[in-house]
């Protein structure tokens, strides 16, 4: 199966139904799908080995993935936030391509592209006789092209094909399971797994996507007043700002009374944020969706009925789910292991491995995919008694003092329930003594403070004191990136540039 016969079936099934909002203009499904296949037509006469997208998110994006879904060439949406040194290398790997530009002032001019601007795309694509053309009907073809962040690294480029894809829509979404008064808000980047699911799994469910291509609280909130916004997706930083311009601007909740669920992902969302949003939205289902982008987006939900159990519940283990991702997806399984790949028993912490038949775990056509189908995340967690799943930050960010190993997440999530800590990261410090210790940037809440001794002595009162940081730093605000990510190497360069 190809991923475009989600807009195929849509158009077929409602092809007067709106399907997308963009700055006030408004397409059908009808017209979504007739664009795709004359997109197809231009992607398969341009000889060219790639589609790639360097834009914020408008219609191109979606009529460009499934345009080249129909044409059998990888969708490769890049990050228009890179510089170019960042990008050229990217354009080496996918030459030649068919080049959608929109945000950039540089000219490319490449042998053998075809680059050509945002809007003259979507005009070419939106107009026209209507066009038949022949699909690319092999499941394992590669439908898209995501570059890692190369974070540590030179980006890699995490391969999904169709029947990865594919697999998790229909195992994670009812088609035509949205009423035609449904409208679903899209702020995440369209070169994010998130942004690439929440196209598809809005289109199979026949529901109108209304698309915000630079967030601000502020007009996110417009949105889901003007155009009756039913769902959305956030990263936790957006949730929180969400709630700091509801309680800044004083506005009353009421006002978005259309909005019936929001789902977050993207990074780690403190708990304190979502108890504010679960009080403040009372009648909000909240879905906590955690994912990857080599398994072709969600394996774990903490989902609406976990929320409202948890919120006030008076067992400590049961309102702790609310820090968890939930338990993994009917069609996933999930495992933690140690360094040595043992499976490990409930509430011990690891790497957190997954298994399942949307999971890719393949770069570059090199899969790192074990012999029985797992996926080593690099994720840190662990499983609760209940099979609740607990990240703990990424592998390779345990702290190790003198043998020890700590977690980020054990410390930030202690901080984050003391009412003058805003927000906080844990890292590891070079010591002569210990190997590492712990370094703790810190942001204080408004109207509160705090001092280092303070830090220390609650850190002190809670855990043990291997966890006590050796350096604190205040800041206005931590580092995240546009996916809610927290760039931990950032933080890292402070505490650099203060040894020095």
């Amino acid at each position: 199966m190809n991923i475009a016969l989600f807009l195929q079936m849509a158009a077929e099934a409602c092809p007067d139904r709106r399907a997308l909002s963009h700055h006030g203009k408004h397409y059908t499904y009808a017209q979504l799908f007739g664009a795709a296949k004359r997109a197809a037509f231009h992607f398969s006469t341009a000889n060219c080995k790639f589609v790639s997208m360097l834009d914020t998110s408008s219609p191109a994006a979606p009529i460009a993935l499934m345009g080249a879904a129909i044409a059998g060439v990888p969708y490769v949406p890049l990050n228009y936030r890179l510089s170019e040194e960042q990008l050229v290398p990217l354009f080496e790997r996918i030459s030649p391509a068919y080049l959608i530009s929109g945000t950039r002032d540089e000219a490319y001019d490449f042998d053998d592209w075809i680059v050509q601007d945002s809007a003259d795309f979507l005009h070419d694509v939106l107009t026209g006789e209507e066009m038949d053309v022949t699909w690319n009907e092999d499941p394992a073809a590669v439908a898209v092209q995501l570059f890692t962040s190369g974070t540590t690294g030179i980006p890699k480029a995490a391969l999904l094909r169709h029947e990865h894809l594919v697999s998790y829509i229909l195992g994670s979404v009812e088609f035509m399971g949205g009423l035609e008064d449904e409208a679903a808000l899209v702020s995440v980047p369209p070169y994010h797994i998130a942004g690439i699911s929440a196209v598809m799994s809005n289109i199979y469910a026949c529901r109108q996507i209304v698309q915000l291509p630079d967030f601000s609280a502020r007009e996110w909130l417009r949105l889901v007043a003007e155009e009756s916004v039913t769902s959305a997706f956030v990263v936790p930083t957006m949730l929180t700002r969400i709630i700091e311009e509801i309680d800044t601007a004083k506005l009353d909740p009421k006002t978005f009374s259309t909005l019936n669920s929001i789902a977050y992902g993207g990074g780690k969302m403190p708990v304190p944020v979502i108890e504010r949003a679960l009080k403040l939205f009372p009648g909000i289902n909240f879905t906590n969706a955690y994912g990857l982008t080599e398994t072709s987006s969600t394996i774990a939900l903490l989902d609406p009925d976990d929320h409202r159990a948890a919120i006030d519940h008076d067992d400590a283990a049961v309102h702790a789910r609310l820090g968890s991702v939930g338990k993994p997806l009917p069609s996933v399984e999930i495992e933690v292991r140690n360094e040595d790949g043992k499976q490990l028993d409930p509430f011990e912490s690891g790497e957190i491995y997954v298994r399942g038949p949307q999971v890719s775990g393949e770069y570059d056509g090199r899969s790192v995919l074990d012999n029985d189908g797992w996926f080593p995340t690099r994720d840190a967690g662990y499983l609760d008694d209940h099979g609740y799943l607990f990240l703990s930050g990424r592998a390779d960010d345990v702290i190790v003092r003198g043998g020890e190993n700590i977690s980020p997440g054990e410390i930030e999530d202690l901080l984050h329930q003391h009412p003058a800590i805003l927000d906080t990261a844990a890292i590891g410090i070079p010591s002569e003594e210990w190997g590492e210790v712990v370094a703790l940037a810190i942001v204080v809440a408004a109207a509160h403070s705090i001092t280092e001794e303070e830090i220390r002595s609650h850190i002190r009162e809670h855990l043990r004191s291997s966890r006590v940081p050796e350096v604190i730093h205040f800041t206005s605000e931590l580092p995240y990136n546009e996916t809610g990510k927290l760039l931990r190497r950032v933080v890292r360069e402070w505490f650099r540039i203060e040894d020095d």
